[in-house]
């Protein structure tokens, strides 16, 4: 059984999960990701997963055959369990508690070499609609207080597998750094009586400079303290704290805004290793009027070494006005022209 163990002095939590050693790929750095398919995720290789907990398919496909379009199985070498109870204990000034949680793969496309940025807008929509009806599920569990889903792409970015994947996994803790983002949020609003993020997305808007793209429901910036080179945000522009509960219209909108962005990414840097993390508003909480779920992208370009680690602090060597300039161009130049608005065009 993993463990969650508390840092005392700044009140972090770690997940000690040995089971995750188990991964070939863990502790030999030689290993490189698997190159062209077929691997466990690719279509016909079902029963090489554990059975899914959700999939759309073709009308008369058998679960855990093939036939699926998106698929979410529990991923084979969990962080966290979900049997058991929290079990939060003391070892004199420690605090650590079970291990639990779910920790799920989110199984994109069958076919091996589509990523994102490659996929039709109707096929990561359903992706998107994948992580709400996950989440929705997971909340009706007491024991969790937090969904995470979040994406790797890429070796350097910490994926294990090439086949286009995401993961989510669900805590029985609130993790310190949405604390952190809440807390930030809160704190404005009770000055202001208004959302921060409302203002940056008003604000950013109206200044154009960090701007990648924008349609009716979300604009897509380079933030104006971007930690990395080519950091973005994907936010939606009405005001909402979690993304379970975006509407169809929204959903569709982020497809799209999704594929041109990772599409100017990779065209602009050559497919660049990247993360990107979901935050949105802890589970079963009522609608928040200060947070405002949003998308982050951070490429791994560069990497967080003793400053960063020491300090907190992060050095980006591209101001994100040139990170918003050059990938505009990138767009104007025809990468995702399909899909994007006209709004970002005229920029």
């Amino acid at each position: 059984m993993p463990e969650l163990r508390k840092d005392p002095v700044v009140g972090r939590w770690v997940i000690m999960s040995t089971e995750r050693s188990k991964r070939p790929t863990d502790f030999n750095k030689s290993h490189e990701q698997r190159k062209g398919g077929p691997c466990a995720f690719c279509d016909g290789n079902e029963t090489q997963t554990p059975p899914e907990v959700l999939a759309y398919r073709d009308h008369g496909s058998a679960p855990n055959e093939p036939g699926w379009r998106v698929r979410a199985v529990p991923n084979k070498f969990p962080a966290l369990r979900i049997e058991g109870t929290p079990g939060r204990r003391g070892v004199g000034q420690y605090d650590m508690m079970n291990g639990i949680g779910a920790h799920e793969v989110i199984i994109e496309t069958p076919d091996h070499d589509r990523g994102l940025a490659d996929q039709d807008p109707h096929q990561i929509e359903e992706v998107l609609w994948a992580y709400r009806d996950r989440v929705l599920d997971l909340a009706r569990d007491e024991r969790f207080r937090y969904v995470l889903i979040f994406k790797n792409h890429g070796a350097e970015a910490g994926a294990s597998l090439e086949h286009p994947h995401s993961q989510l996994i669900a805590l029985p803790i609130i993790p310190l750094s949405v604390q952190q983002e809440l807390r930030g949020a809160n704190d404005y609003y009770q000055l202001k009586e208004r959302c921060i993020f409302c203002d940056i997305v008003s604000q950013e808007a109206q200044d154009r400079s960090r701007v990648l793209l924008e349609n009716d429901n979300f604009i897509v910036i380079c933030p104006f303290a971007a930690r990395f080179p080519f950091e973005l945000l994907l936010a939606p522009k009405a005001h909402s704290s979690h993304f379970e509960f975006a509407t169809a219209t929204e959903y569709r909108a982020l497809s799209q805004s999704l594929k041109s962005t990772l599409g100017a990414l990779k065209t602009a840097l050559n497919d660049p290793p990247f993360n990107y993390i979901i935050h949105s508003a802890p589970l079963r909480e009522a609608e928040s009027k200060h947070f405002h779920w949003h998308l982050e992208i951070t490429p791994a370009l560069t990497r967080v070494a003793g400053f960063e680690v020491g300090t907190g602090f992060y050095i980006n060597p591209v101001p994100p006005e040139d990170a918003a300039t050059h990938l505009r161009k990138v767009l104007a130049d025809g990468a995702g022209a399909e899909v994007i608005p006209l709004k970002a065009q005229a920029l």
